[in-house]
């Protein structure tokens, strides 16, 4: 199978994951898409409807021809990889089994128990577009062998064991990473409701939501309470409103000073993994400082979304719309596999 027929596997796709996730779909996928919602309490309709559309919006003839153009893709005999995925959010691992098929490597995937009906719906219908597909995808839920290279997303925790027992292959191991907003003080509502958007997609629980911000001295929180606002539906979800709940209460018999809005929280931390529901936000005197700490602190940070001129700053309301070469942890996937020898 030549490269070009796999772009063009993946342009149909995109177009028909697009297709099932409009208004007017009256699509079989319904079917799908609800027992991916029984899957994970946190799979609402509406995160798997996004997440499904993203990719459909990302697989563009003209997105994937400008991310092949960054390499030397040729035809040789394909390498299996195995692909262990986390399950946080809808099709968190498609990036990586999208990479492995574009490179013309084959995918042994296992999957998250909170997230395994999606992708091998997506991979049926990639076969029904090219058949010759099929000998390039597998699904497994008992032990991984046979395979030439190892992709793991997981936990810092699992990390550990993706070390131990993966340590001897061609590797990238994943672990945690929280994103983080550098704020100016001068952001228009616009910039700040897009924040939102970048805070409580999929319920804060991606590795690219934004868990704590960055503000000047004198920051005025009326702004950013006002555009957090249009996610003010989001503690109708028990999940989210338990562990509100729970946090706030946990917080206050500490004593912890609290900023509250009813449906966020928001902690003056130092740290970068805030729980479900906690924004925690960290203060800072100059712009050029904070550059120098945020460099020092790069292994635990994905991305950044600000405008105020930092490097490999991402717009606001973009976290959770990457573009196909935005690699998670800043490796280059599809690199790694072609120099597998």
């Amino acid at each position: 199978m030549q490269l070009k027929q796999r772009i063009n596997a993946f342009v149909s796709l995109g177009k028909f994951l697009k297709q099932i996730t409009s208004e007017n779909n009256k699509f079989e996928a319904e079917t799908v898409f609800r027992k991916a919602e029984a899957e994970s309490g946190w799979f609402t309709l509406e995160n798997i409807k996004f997440s499904l559309n993203s990719w459909g919006e990302a697989l563009s003839e003209e997105n994937l021809q400008q991310w092949v153009s960054n390499y030397k893709i040729e035809e040789t005999e394909p390498k299996t990889i195995a692909i262990i995925m986390a399950g946080n959010i809808p099709l968190v691992g498609f990036h990586d089994f999208l990479s492995v098929l574009i490179s013309g490597n084959k995918v042994l995937a296992k999957l998250s128990s909170n997230d395994k009906t999606l992708l091998p719906f997506i991979a049926e219908h990639l076969i029904s577009i090219e058949p010759k597909f099929k000998g390039y995808i597998e699904f497994t839920e008992g032990r991984l062998k046979d395979f030439d290279a190892v992709i793991a997303t997981g936990s810092n925790n699992t990390s550990r064991y993706f070390d131990y027992y993966f340590g001897k292959y061609p590797n990238i191991i994943r672990k945690n990473r929280n994103s983080i907003a550098v704020l100016a003080g001068n952001e228009t509502e616009e910039d700040l409701t897009k924040l939102a958007d970048d805070i409580f997609r999929y319920f804060g629980l991606g590795c690219r939501n934004v868990s704590k911000i960055y503000i000047p001295e004198d920051y005025d929180f009326e702004p950013f309470f006002k555009a957090m606002y249009s996610w003010k539906d989001i503690i109708h979800n028990h999940k989210y409103i338990n562990n509100y709940d729970y946090n706030k209460a946990v917080y206050l018999m500490d004593s912890f000073p609290l900023l509250d809005n009813e449906f966020m929280l928001l902690k003056e931390d130092s740290g970068f993994s805030s729980p479900i529901s906690v924004v925690f936000y960290e203060k800072y005197t100059s712009l050029e400082r904070l550059e120098v700490e945020l460099k020092i602190q790069s292994e635990k940070i994905q991305c950044t979304v600000s405008k105020t001129g930092l490097q490999n700053e991402v717009a606001f309301g973009k976290a959770q719309n990457p573009e196909l070469w935005d690699y998670a942890d800043g490796v280059d996937t599809v690199e790694f596999l072609l120099k597998l020898t």
